[in-house]
């Protein structure tokens, strides 16, 4: 019997055009998210939840996979599963929509430039992966970058801590969902369906909605927060399966490096003495963190 190939031996094309997409919409997220600094965090979720779903069932519609998703909702196991990843996937949206809104953006670009680096660290100490030196470096010049920043403002960077947690250990749950990606992005927005809706009545009711029947500008774009959501997601769902572990690990810092550029010139956010110090740390550490990775697709 002939061995099947690792679907991630080799990149692909397709695999690439996906992941690239993928990230550069999450880079420009941002620009999107601003537009929307009016409405409470909270609210913008809901929506980004809710217009998520259809997107979700059309995909896996498409697909011909609605049979996954119909198994997974009839497994007490998987529904448990899936409330987890869903809870720190809405902590996420929660804590980055706030940072955009509120001008710390470079407080979530800081985040996602330190996550990979965390999910090592994780697999170290919960999985007893082995890290090569190179790699226990990174690790430390990521946390000498926080201490920095924590020196100078006198507290800890949570919106870049939060984020680098919630999306880290997303990450760790989901490997362990025995699901596709994106039929497990249907199962997490449905199990939040719920709560959305519930939080959706209690706002209207209470003429704290943004989201009217007329197609004001509040309307349009809370109802494109379901887009902005899915799309990116399922691109790199789909983009990840056909590429190397090393590819996507180079590829992983376009949408943080967009990020800091759009906190830096476009919203204008101070960078500071502290954060001149910092980031180039952090950089210093993604480039050791990357030779470590090539070094080991290498051997």
């Amino acid at each position: 019997m002939t061995q099947r190939p690792d679907p991630r031996s080799e990149d692909t094309l397709s695999g690439f055009a996906f992941a690239l997409a993928a990230y550069v919409l999450w880079g420009f997220l941002p620009l999107y998210m601003k537009l929307l600094s009016h409405v409470p965090p909270a609210e913008v979720v809901l929506h980004r939840v809710v217009w998520s779903v259809p997107i979700a069932v059309v995909v896996l519609i498409v697909l011909r996979r609605t049979d996954d998703i119909v198994a997974a909702l009839r497994s007490p196991r998987m529904i448990a599963m899936g409330c987890v990843t869903a809870a720190l996937i809405s902590l996420n949206w929660g804590i980055y929509v706030w940072a955009i809104t509120s001008g710390n953006a470079l407080e979530a670009a800081l985040g996602y430039y330190i996550n990979p680096l965390f999910s090592v660290f994780l697999g170290a100490t919960l999985l007893r992966e082995r890290l090569v030196p190179l790699q226990w470096v990174a690790i430390a010049l990521a946390a000498g970058a926080v201490v920095v920043l924590t020196l100078d403002a006198g507290r800890i960077p949570l919106v870049a801590l939060s984020l680098t947690l919630t999306w880290g250990l997303y990450a760790f749950c989901k490997k362990w969902l025995p699901i596709g990606p994106n039929q497990g992005f249907l199962l997490e927005v449905l199990i939040l369906l719920p709560v959305a809706l519930a939080y959706w009545v209690y706002l209207t009711a209470t003429g704290q909605s943004h989201f009217v029947p007329a197609m004001t500008t509040d309307t349009l774009l809370l109802l494109g927060a379901g887009a902005v959501t899915a799309i990116p997601l399922m691109l790199y769902a789909n983009g990840a399966k056909r590429l190397r572990l090393t590819t996507i690990a180079l590829m992983q810092y376009i949408a943080p490096t967009m990020i800091f550029l759009v906190a830096v010139f476009i919203f204008d956010e101070p960078f500071g003495h502290a954060r001149a110090i910092a980031f180039p740390m952090i950089w210093a550490a993604v480039v050791v963190y990357l030779v470590s990775v090539i070094r080991k697709a290498g051997r």
